[in-house]
């Protein structure tokens, strides 16, 4: 077993907190950095079935993408499930950490993992988050193209293969073909009017509203909601693969593990 500063010091050499929103609350979330660490269950969401599988796999460790605790606690009720899974994650001595927006922004994260699984390359920053003197640039979404134009109906439906999820919704903005591609994983309908003024010929992201889908229609941008599971459990594996590099010398071996079976709470009727 190893300390769990060890693999919180690795998790912020992949995706450090710097990188996270001001309003965002990444890092150690549950747990003491001294406690002891040798099974890490990698995951999307702390819901109770992530849970479950921490403590049927041994796991002394999970690290999500989404926060566990996100705003802050006013009391602590066992008998609703935030404080009910909280103390069963303190019962049974489970840490919890969380990579959020600064997994989004960093190169190689959420972001860079969905545009690969959709078939984009040459990759750019889509919307700038800071901007260093050396000219590098932290970016929230991607922007990028497909080898050939496709039509949306086709791109939506190579989209839907490409995700782990039932079914994608499509706005259907006309005739344009579609080669040029916006996205921002999870919920990015917000920058909608950002992706059409860079000249996107359609946008992915999720969590799309009805006058979200009129005004991307209205600006002429094809719109591609997969939905916020959709477009960010991908990044589970990528992550896990990333805290295996990262801990591979560290003496006393740490397993990592992901969670294959949560799925998304829509489907189809």
């Amino acid at each position: 077993m190893v300390k769990c500063q060890v693999i919180l010091d690795a998790l912020e050499r992949i995706a450090p907190r710097h990188l996270a929103e001001e309003w965002d609350n990444p890092g150690l979330l549950v747990g003491s950095p001294a406690q002891e660490v040798s099974r890490i269950l990698v995951a999307l969401d702390v819901s109770d079935h992530v849970v479950h599988q921490a403590l049927e796999q041994g796991a002394q460790m999970i690290i999500a993408h989404h926060p566990l605790i996100f705003r802050p606690l006013k009391k602590l009720r066992t008998d609703l499930p935030l404080g009910h899974r909280l103390s069963v994650l303190l019962k049974h001595d489970i840490a919890v950490a969380a990579a959020h927006t600064n997994l989004d922004i960093v190169q190689g994260g959420v972001n860079d993992v969905l545009a690969e699984a959709i078939g984009l390359s040459k990759l750019s920053s889509f919307v700038i988050t800071a901007q260093h003197e050396d000219g590098t640039v932290e970016s929230m979404g991607r922007i990028g193209c497909l080898p050939s134009p496709m039509t949306i109906r086709d791109f939506a439906l190579q989209v839907r293969q490409a995700l782990p999820t039932q079914h994608v919704r499509f706005v259907d903005a006309g005739a344009r073909p579609v080669r040029k591609v916006a996205l921002c994983s999870g919920a990015g309908a917000e920058f909608i009017g950002k992706a059409a003024a860079l000249g996107a010929d359609a946008y992915v992201t999720g969590d799309v509203k009805y006058h979200d889908a009129q005004h991307a229609a209205e600006l002429g941008m094809h719109v591609i909601d997969a939905g916020h599971f959709g477009t960010e459990f991908p990044v589970v594996e990528q992550l896990a693969a990333r805290l295996r590099q990262e801990l591979a010398e560290v003496p006393g071996g740490i397993q990592v593990v992901t969670d294959r079976s949560s799925r998304d709470f829509f489907e189809l009727a």
